[in-house]
């Protein structure tokens, strides 16, 4: 008898395409100026690809010539989540969406004012929804 397969065990695996499950459910990145929203410019609102909850507003968007789609902040203070991560040699915070708990991207304090804050978020974590 086996034990339950990978599928039964994390829903997201059904429903994202594998680049987006490795970003979102195994904290990948994707490769910077790859994604489809690094240098998107169109108005309305960026959701969580995995469970569709609103996370970031174009508004907040700007290019910090990273390569990634990069936020001056969340739509709401609770929106996302952040975590310490010591990965790859390095401190630093990593950002979860907050309905589904996600790996998003990090955040960074080396961005514009007002909030001097960079969320710098992998494309494959995020859906867009145009304004209108």
């Amino acid at each position: 008898m086996t034990g339950p397969d990978e599928t039964d065990l994390d829903p997201y695996r059904k429903t994202l395409t594998e680049d987006q499950y490795a970003v979102c459910r195994q904290a990948a990145t994707e490769a910077p100026f790859s994604g489809k929203y690094w240098n998107h410019k169109a108005k309305g609102r960026y959701r969580c690809a995995a469970c569709g909850a609103a996370l970031f507003d174009s508004a907040d968007k700007y290019d910090s010539g990273c390569g990634w789609p990069s936020f001056l902040q969340p739509v709401a203070s609770d929106a996302v989540t952040e975590h310490e991560d010591l990965s790859h040699g390095m401190r630093r915070i990593e950002v979860r969406c907050a309905g589904c708990q996600s790996h998003l991207g990090h955040v960074f304090p080396d961005g514009p004012a007002p909030t001097g804050l960079r969320y710098c978020i992998n494309s494959l974590a995020l859906n867009f929804e145009a304004a209108g």
